[in-house]
């Protein structure tokens, strides 16, 4: 590996703020803010909107479409006029 091309890679906190999670990994990610980790140290942080922990599909949450209603209404749109043909 060439020395003074990578970025630094480093520990890094990523926050979750919608699910109040955060977890510490490594990242070459630039930011200004920190935090202190429970270890007592203090880390760069990046705020991130969605993450496992809020996204409806891991969490359960998610909305299950009417596909019959669906149907059914497509074929009330352009069913007469297709079987018309």
């Amino acid at each position: 590996m060439k020395h003074g091309i990578h970025p630094a890679y480093r520990p890094v906190v990523f926050r979750d703020r919608v699910g109040d999670v955060a977890f510490l990994t490594r990242s070459t990610l630039t930011t200004d803010k920190t935090v202190e980790w429970t270890d007592g140290r203090t880390y760069p942080v990046f705020d991130v909107e969605i993450s496992a922990a809020s996204h409806p599909f891991y969490t359960g949450n998610a909305r299950v479409l009417d596909t019959a209603g669906r149907v059914e209404q497509f074929n009330r749109r352009y069913g007469k006029a297709a079987s018309g043909r």
